[in-house]
């Protein structure tokens, strides 16, 4: 005999891999609804397999209401998964969270990861995370990808160093003097989104961009003709 608890769980379990991703999200919404410890196994096997970006979202948000002694381990073991998509969502599911307890586990294996959306995802809750006194290792960390992937990437990196503020500086200086092109704009760039979060990801990289083509100073030569025309 199965009690109501287990017949519940299966039923649930059921929609949650169910073909259709509106039956996957609605059993999302009513397990983070009506937490259960019972399915946190669920819930965290989901993440790793759920193609569904809105569903592995509020699946997310469905660990977050479960008791956070029992969750974190469970999703800590996840960060070790051969699956990107399971490394992934944990880390995600990490970020939502917020437990500052989880800081060690973003390792540099994950802010390394070869799985682009792994790393972007590592920047940044290791951005979200990091004690104070460990920014300016991280800010280290984080400015040896620069020039790394497309725009989406690098839009990702870019934010992740400017939520850590002004301690970033020294590192991107640095960087901004690379002979890889790539690397120095995508540092100037991250420059300019410090000094003022408004610019745009991608005028900021046509201007940087600009400014390692031309060297500093004729950029800003050119500029200053630009301005009195």
């Amino acid at each position: 005999m199965t009690t109501n608890g287990t017949t519940q769980h299966t039923r649930l379990a059921h929609a949650l891999a169910a073909e259709d991703p509106s039956v996957r999200l609605r059993a999302a919404l009513a397990v983070g609804s009506h937490p259960d410890p019972g399915l946190l196994e669920t819930l965290v096997e989901r993440c790793a397999v759920e193609p569904d970006f809105f569903v592995r979202d509020m699946l997310s948000w469905s660990l977050t209401r479960l008791p956070r002694e029992t969750t974190l381990p469970r999703i800590r073991r996840e960060l070790a998964s051969e699956r990107p998509r399971a490394r992934s969502q944990a880390l995600h599911t990490l970020s939502k969270i917020g437990d500052e307890r989880a800081w060690p586990w973003i390792t540099r294996d994950l802010l390394r990861d070869a799985d682009d959306q792994v790393a972007r995802t590592a920047w940044r809750v290791a951005a979200a995370l990091v004690p104070e006194d460990e920014k300016r290792d991280l800010a280290d960390e984080l400015v040896t990808h620069l020039g790394r992937g497309n725009r989406d990437v690098q839009l990702s990196l870019s934010r992740a160093l400017v939520d850590l503020g002004n301690v970033i500086a020294p590192a991107l200086e640095v960087a901004a003097a690379s002979p890889r092109p790539a690397v120095a704009a995508h540092a100037r760039a991250t420059e300019l989104l410090l000094q003022d979060p408004e610019t745009g990801f991608d005028a900021a990289i046509e201007e940087a961009a600009r400014v390692v083509r031309l060297g500093p100073e004729r950029a800003a030569a050119a500029a200053a003709r630009t301005a009195e025309c």
